[in-house]
């Protein structure tokens, strides 16, 4: 295998993942490499910031941690099979909280975490909106906002008990929106993210 040049169109495991020593930015669906931006643009990064501002002043000295990208978040396949070249999804998340700290380690979280945010930009709106949100489903993510820097919105999805994203809505303006993960706890003010 080539660390440097891995091929697109060969399936890789995260053990193959931790040899690639570039600065390219990639993640793993299902073992297929999707190479990611170089960097998000200014606003992607000042919507992130306010939003882990918020969600670290709320959880501060409570049992669940906020985290951003870059950090690996990897999904298995099934929660026994755990070791590196058995783990096939990699993906890095804008945002995730955890609360089952079990699932972090020194190089991410193993394990779906239980609030996703991702802020779609044009060149990975179907990345974030399809793909990730299947992959977010299929493991068991418990809620997944997708932010629309270009429209100022903010499209919330629950997990319901039958593991599909329930659609809770769409929020814009000056809307408050409830984080369902800690029952209403948390209110968020799209007028503290959209800044």
């Amino acid at each position: 295998m080539d660390t440097i040049n891995p091929d697109l169109n060969k399936r890789y495991t995260y053990a193959d993942y931790l040899t690639w020593m570039d600065d390219v930015r990639r993640e793993l669906y299902n073992g297929f490499i999707k190479l990611m931006t170089p960097a998000p643009s200014r606003r992607h990064q000042e919507l992130s910031t306010n939003l882990v501002s918020i969600y670290w002043n709320f959880l501060h000295n409570k049992q669940c941690k906020i985290y951003h990208a870059p950090s690996d978040v990897r999904f298995p396949k099934n929660t026994k099979s755990i070791e590196d070249n058995q783990v096939y999804t990699v993906l890095q998340p804008d945002l995730y909280v955890v609360c089952d700290l079990s699932k972090l380690d020194d190089r991410g979280c193993l394990g779906a975490p239980d609030l996703i945010i991702e802020i779609i930009s044009p060149k990975n709106s179907q990345r974030d909106t399809k793909d990730k949100f299947e992959i977010y489903q299929e493991h068991g993510v418990r809620e997944y906002w997708i932010v629309s820097p270009n429209d100022e919105t903010v499209t919330v999805f629950v997990l319901d008990d039958k593991g599909k994203f329930q659609f809770k809505g769409m929020y814009a303006g000056d809307d408050k929106i409830p984080v369902n993960i800690f029952n209403g706890d948390l209110i968020i003010d799209l007028l503290e993210v959209f800044v």
